[in-house]
């Protein structure tokens, strides 16, 4: 075979993989209300629907890099694509809303192995002078399966059963198998010590956290129970930083923190995604609940929201790199808090679709304005030598705020609101929406806590890639996970 053909058969096996574990962001969001009825599903068990397969790919997105630099980038990818492909049979599989939230965290588990080793699998397929290329094909793949997925959730549920999302993982995941194994040359990394340590402090935390905020809608936030939940899961956050200050190789280096730009971009990620993610949830299901409109209908009404990024992200990247990415960022914020604040105040029951319409595409350009230039704004905060690392730790850090954002937006939800009728869910709607909107704006003052540019051409260098030195580090994750 042909150094070309291997290529392309990369190419190709890489592609399908990232579409098929990023759709699964997005997809299930207009499911949620069939999932809710079919199941029997409290608000909470929605909850943690999205945040099972959020939470495990933020915690170990860098883990899965690691392995595979250790253990072989071919091999971990099909461990992961395996992980993966039955986590998706075991939801669609599902016979009740505790069986789909476990199935959702194995999915998120083998697509945190997967997503960065399509990447650096993708990489080593390649020239160096293509590299460039090849990583703008992958980041277009990734931009296209997030915002496509509430699309694609809404019509395969109205044309079959919300278990076909799932079902239809399996038969791809079961081809790309055999086909990596064949196609795909294996390739290691440079090896490094996996820090078990700080996976196992980092993920019983965040859980003990997110339990006691999901589970404070139910209990109330006065309880044993939810007290309990926060406290030992912040405590154990806090001896997560602790522990990554004293380890000699750590899967989230606080040194980078140190950097002001890198902190500041970093905070007005998280926030963007705490009130992006949270609405989303929200609004999805707002469509069908409030508006009653079907699976399908709810999805392409979210297109203008969701889809304006396959529109306005090159046109956004192309600014960036004439007049810099803080200025086009934090306008891309300030639009997104608009959208989403105008959304809140005028989703209401019987509110006529054209009348959202300009919402919807506000919140859009703000969404594609963040996306374009965001990981060249974080990488130009550290040194060459750290942007694998730097882009890894954004994309972990970003995944969390959405999956706070969920928590907590749907805990102000439950206290104002609820599903007994179009009139209770825009009670709920409202505010919590509103919170969203805030943090984002909130998000837009962080962000101006990053520095200008200090030279020309700081942030227009391609992401994590070195003409002299070539392949980047395997920790390198694209902006569009």
């Amino acid at each position: 075979m042909s150094a070309r053909t291997r290529t392309l058969w990369t190419f190709v096996i890489t592609s399908v993989a990232l579409f098929m574990t990023q759709l699964d962001n997005l997809v299930v969001t207009t499911a949620l209300p069939v999932i809710r009825l079919d199941l029997h599903a409290s608000l909470s068990s929605l909850e943690w629907t999205v945040n099972a397969y959020t939470l495990t790919f933020a915690v170990f997105l860098l883990t899965g890099a690691t392995l595979g630099e250790r253990f072989g980038r071919r091999r971990l990818f099909l461990i992961g694509l395996a992980v993966f492909t039955l986590g998706s049979a075991a939801a669609a599989l599902a016979p009740s809303a505790g069986w789909l939230i476990v199935a959702r965290a194995v999915q998120g588990s083998g697509s945190a192995i997967v997503t960065p080793l399509t990447l650096t699998l993708l990489s080593a397929a390649v020239s160096v002078e293509r590299r460039g290329a090849a990583l703008g094909a992958w980041g277009a793949v990734a931009g296209l399966a997030i915002s496509s997925g509430p699309l694609v959730g809404g019509a395969v549920v109205q044309g079959w059963s919300w278990q076909t999302i799932f079902w239809i993982n399996v038969p791809i995941g079961l081809a790309l198998l055999p086909l990596a194994w064949r196609r795909l040359d294996e390739s290691y990394g440079t090896s490094t010590k996996l820090d078990a340590t700080g996976v196992t402090l980092a993920s019983t935390g965040l859980f003990g956290i997110v339990l006691g905020l999901v589970r404070a809608n139910e209990l109330g936030w006065t309880s044993s129970y939810v007290l309990t939940s926060l406290v030992t899961g912040s405590l154990l956050v806090l001896a997560f930083v602790r522990w990554e200050l004293r380890t000699e190789q750590p899967m989230l280096p606080m040194r980078l923190f140190r950097s002001r730009g890198f902190a500041a971009a970093n905070g007005a990620s998280v926030l963007m995604f705490f009130g992006m993610f949270g609405s989303i949830f929200l609004l999805s299901q707002a469509l069908q609940t409030m508006q009653g409109y079907s699976p399908l209908g709810a999805g392409l009404r979210m297109l203008p929201w969701t889809g304006m990024p396959i529109v306005v992200a090159p046109l956004a990247g192309i600014l960036a790199d004439k007049i810099g990415s803080r200025p086009v960022v934090a306008t891309g914020l300030a639009l997104q808090a608009i959208g989403l604040g105008w959304l809140a105040i005028i989703s209401t029951p019987g509110r006529s679709f054209p009348e959202m319409i300009p919402a919807f595409v506000v919140s859009g350009m703000g969404m594609a304005m963040f996306f374009a230039p965001t990981a060249n704004l974080v990488l130009s905060t550290v040194r060459r030598d750290e942007e694998g690392i730097a882009s890894g730790a954004a994309n972990a850090l970003r995944e969390l705020g959405g999956v706070f954002g969920v928590a907590i937006l749907a805990s102000v939800f439950s206290q104002h609101g609820g599903y007994a009728s179009p009139h209770t869910f825009a009670m709920g709607l409202r505010p919590a929406v509103l919170l969203g909107a805030a943090a984002v704006a909130v998000s837009a003052g962080v962000l101006l806590l990053v520095p200008r540019r200090r030279s020309t051409g700081t942030e227009t260098h391609e992401i994590g890639i070195d003409p002299q030195a070539g392949l980047a580090p395997a920790e390198l994750i694209g902006a569009g996970a």
